[in-house]
């Protein structure tokens, strides 16, 4: 049976009022539980099992098809488009905090701001993107809300759809390194958040793309936060953004990600880098500043690429991507780590300050910061106490393998240097 445009438009409108009436009854019997001091664990599992078998499978087939559809459509869509991705993560995300909430009262505001979430996602889907889709020439809404049905009943019978319903030790863990990274960019160190997310970008990305994804997406919102050029190594790269592009840079290919979907890009992008030769470049094209890629270039590739803005908006940016003459051929990610956190770091270490960070949260953002250096790299820690507890904890997990070095010993503020030593 074939349908019409129109028909297909109102179709996913009443999906879209039917999935958010069916959340929003779920986590309203969270709350009813509780309230009534009855046992709210059968609710919060209805809740939890609902989102992995509908809202997740469904989110994914619309960044799968709805969503490179409309940045197709309309360029000045990319940034909502990359928007409401970053809201399935969120989505995601609730959905493995509340399946591991025992507290009552926690649980049922965490269910009212799920059902909050998508219920204002879902209406900007359908007064923002849907519109724009029906009224496009090019595309067949039709044939688009087939292929979602098709992409979500797939999604459906994935496992990685329904990880949100099982205990992910690692994946909580990324989630607090994010939140983390978040509290220092409030804190106006959004630089250093931004290296942290993308060295955890870096150390994820093969074994977990599923995180790696999260972390591209949050690296762009904390992008977003940095004013003033990078400091330290990363300061000399950045400045290369205003310098005039290689000759023979205009011979070279053009890497137009515009109408890509926003989950494809920065992995398409590594591949073209990867594949090419010594002193070789191409000319990314993007509709948003590629600031974000850049700190993840600084993660994985230090000293091995070179970075020429070519073109810096404010509808479009051209950047020139090149392999340095003297930099290895691809493959080898660990031949240069990352950015403040990598060898490039050891005249210029960063600090890590933790004080505006929530005290569960700060050992996770340390260990994983320590995680990421490279051999003879450290780091300055910041803190309002003595950090004696953390010691204890690095000599359980890394006795000998690593360095502290107390710079600067209270009353207010502790400075300690901590480092892995070197090969």
């Amino acid at each position: 049976m074939t349908i019409t445009g129109t028909e297909a438009y109102e179709a996913m409108r009443s999906h879209h009022e039917l999935l958010s009436e069916q959340l929003s009854s779920r986590a309203a019997a969270v709350s009813e539980a509780v309230t009534a001091g009855r046992p709210h664990d059968a609710a919060v599992a209805d809740l939890v099992g609902y989102l992995a078998r509908e809202i997740l499978p469904h989110a994914l087939a619309e960044e799968e098809t709805v969503y490179p559809a409309a940045a197709a459509a309309r360029c000045a869509l990319v940034g909502t488009v990359n928007e409401m991705a970053a809201e399935h993560d969120t989505l995601s995300a609730a959905a493995e905090t509340l399946a591991g909430q025992t507290d009552g009262w926690v649980a049922a505001e965490q269910a009212r701001q799920v059902a909050d979430l998508f219920a204002g996602h879902a209406a900007r889907e359908n007064d923002v993107l849907l519109p724009v889709l029906l009224s496009d020439e090019d595309t067949d809404l039709a044939a688009l809300l087939a292929h979602m049905r098709h992409r979500a009943e797939e999604a459906g019978k994935s496992d990685r759809t329904r990880k949100a319903a099982v205990r992910d030790p690692e994946g909580a863990l990324f989630g607090l390194l994010l939140e983390a990274g978040r509290a220092l960019a409030r804190a106006d160190q959004a630089d250093l958040a931004c290296q942290l997310a993308a060295a955890a970008w870096a150390a994820v990305r093969e074994d977990r793309p599923d995180l790696a994804v999260t972390a591209t997406a949050a690296l762009h919102g904390l992008a977003r936060r940095v004013t003033a050029a990078p400091t330290g190594p990363a300061k000399s790269a950045r400045a290369q953004e205003t310098a005039s592009p290689p000759a023979g840079a205009a011979s070279e290919p053009e890497l137009d990600v515009r109408n890509m979907a926003p989950a494809q890009r920065h992995e398409t992008i590594f591949a073209t880098y990867q594949d090419l030769e010594p002193g070789r470049g191409f000319i990314l094209v993007n509709d948003h500043d590629p600031k974000p890629l850049w700190y993840q270039f600084e993660a994985e590739q230090s000293g091995q690429y070179t970075w020429d803005s070519i073109e810096a908006g404010p509808q479009v940016w051209r950047v020139r991507i090149g392999r340095a003459p003297a930099a290895a051929k691809a493959g080898d990610r660990g031949a240069a780590s990352g950015g403040q956190f990598g060898p490039g770091a050891r005249n210029a270490e960063p600090d890590l300050d933790v004080r505006q960070i929530a005290h569960f949260q700060r050992h996770d953002a340390i260990f994983i910061a320590y995680q990421a250096l490279a051999p003879g790299a450290g780091f300055v820690l910041i803190n309002d106490h003595d950090p004696l507890p953390l010691r204890y904890q690095f000599e359980a997990r890394h006795a000998d393998e690593f360095t502290w070095d107390y710079l600067e010993a209270g009353p207010r503020t502790w400075r300690v240097r901590i480092g892995r030593p070197g090969e």
